[in-house]
């Protein structure tokens, strides 16, 4: 209540939005991994998001969510298949206030729309407090190569009861 900030909205990807996520992408992972990672393991993972065509196909490939603010892209959101989520990025100057939480919803609705009885993530180290508090369960520990530089992420898992997904049991 009170809050002057403006709502984030959801719309679907649309291919000319690709230039402006890989701004996210990027921005995410310069401005929000530090703690958990190198600079040169930044570099490696941002480096997905160089070949606009390559990182578009992929977007593009997958159920993605656009998160706005004032029409303007603030964060996005990939299912991949029914039941994982490929990439979950937003904005730096977003980051905690509920962007990330919007898209992830909506996501697990969508899976269990296709059906889906669990979701999985391979989480980044940042990234996976924001899983479990919504309930999911790291399941595994996983290294991975991107160009050269090794990264380390966790496979986590959500159970999701059909109709009432809202996120974890606290």
């Amino acid at each position: 209540m009170g809050q002057a900030l403006p709502r984030p909205a959801l719309r679907p990807f649309l291919a000319a939005d690709t230039p402006m996520l890989a701004v996210i992408f990027i921005a995410a992972i310069q401005e929000l991994t530090g703690e958990d990672y190198s600079e040169a393991q930044q570099e490696a993972w941002a480096s997905a998001a160089e070949d606009e065509a390559k990182f578009g196909a992929r977007l593009a490939g997958e159920l993605t969510l656009i998160a706005t603010m004032q029409n303007s892209p603030v964060g996005f959101a990939a299912l991949k298949g029914a039941d994982h989520i490929d990439m979950l990025y937003v904005h730096p100057s977003v980051a905690g206030q509920g962007v990330a939480s919007m898209l992830c919803d909506a996501l697990e609705k969508l899976a269990g729309g296709r059906g889906a009885t669990r979701l999985t993530v391979d989480a980044s180290d940042n990234a996976s407090e924001f899983f479990r508090k919504r309930g999911y369960v790291a399941t595994q520990r996983n290294t991975v190569t991107v160009n050269g530089e090794w990264l380390a992420n966790t496979t986590m898992q959500k159970t999701l009861n059909g109709v009432a997904v809202q996120g974890g049991h606290a």
